[in-house]
């Protein structure tokens, strides 16, 4: 595999109509998963792609796999686990595509997933081992299943990226910056939004993250800020790579997942930071036009087509 990634995989209850849930009648299903949508995204830019997971071994757990297995993604260490359901959210989705999310994923099939069930052969075969901060947030076990799978990874010559990803709804600040603090020695690539990285380092002053970040030994630390694009830390200043406006955006959601699926592409290519950046924020861009967590997520030659460097024929 080019990139893996640990991590869960949920049914996605997404709302015909817009406004408070309560006055939502209508759902459509689609699956999610934060990790998961970084796999999916790698795989349809061009990347091997492979997901370790648990899902509950019922009619959702199936749909997930076999979705899963259409796009490419290697499920050969995904499992499905007798009696357990698969994760489940609603999503509340507002007129401007902001949203909201509610989580159904007490127990979780994922607590079967052990330091003792990970597959350390199928992790030193990868050049990136992705991970984010919400299966940690799940259960305490993750977190120490993330921490033996980082570590392994960052002894065995793997790259290791970790985004935040903090979901208040699942854990607090508190949690969150004492688990992913514990992480930051064994990663690589650190991709985050810049509240996210307010948390971890508990302050909001430049001056201090820079202090905070020149106490590891990070490849990259990149802070993604939505249309506005995305900055670079080097030479203790931010280092700013420009978005895309966009005509309408329609769903948030999945974003962030773009992003960092084109910023891992552009790493397994060779690129230099700037046009990683340029692409991850054009992803990130068509990622917003489209409702769903990883449906917008597009192919190689579709970033082409956005940045006008392939024709697009109509018919």
């Amino acid at each position: 595999m080019d990139i893996i990634t640990i991590g869960d995989g949920m049914i996605t209850f997404d709302p015909i109509s817009k406004g408070p849930l309560r006055f939502v009648h209508q759902f459509e299903r689609k699956i999610g998963g934060a990790e998961l949508n970084v796999m999916i995204g790698c795989a349809r830019l061009g990347a091997k792609a492979g997901w370790i997971s648990r899902l509950g071994n019922d009619e959702f757990g199936r749909h997930i796999l076999n979705t899963v297995r259409g796009e490419g993604i290697d499920i050969s260490e995904v499992k499905l686990m007798e009696n357990y359901s698969t994760s489940l959210n609603f999503k509340e989705i507002q007129e401007s595509g902001d949203s909201k999310t509610f989580y159904y994923r007490q127990k979780s099939p994922t607590e079967t997933l052990t330091i003792e069930s990970l597959p350390f052969d199928y992790i030193k075969k990868a050049k990136i081992l992705h991970v984010s901060g919400v299966f940690p947030a799940i259960t305490e076990q993750n977190r120490q299943v993330i921490l033996k799978a980082i570590q392994f990874a960052k002894k065995s010559g793997v790259k290791v990226a970790l985004d935040p990803n903090i979901r208040l709804k699942l854990w607090s600040k508190e949690q969150a910056r004492q688990t992913l603090t514990q992480y930051l020695p064994y990663v690589d690539y650190l991709l985050t939004g810049r509240e996210e990285l307010e948390i971890l380092f508990d302050t909001n002053e430049d001056t201090e993250l820079f202090g905070h970040i020149e106490n590891y030994n990070f490849e990259h630390v990149i802070v993604k800020e939505g249309a506005k694009g995305a900055s670079y830390y080097k030479n203790n200043k931010w280092n700013v790579v420009t978005g895309f406006p966009v005509n309408k955006v329609v769903d948030t959601v999945g974003a962030g997942d773009g992003f960092g699926a084109a910023f891992l592409y552009g790493k397994l290519q060779g690129w230099d930071i700037e046009k990683i950046l340029q692409i991850a924020n054009a992803v990130g861009a068509m990622v917003v036009q489209v409702q769903g967590d990883n449906e917008g997520l597009p192919y190689f030659e579709e970033v082409e087509m956005f940045l006008g460097k392939r024709d697009y024929i109509e018919r």
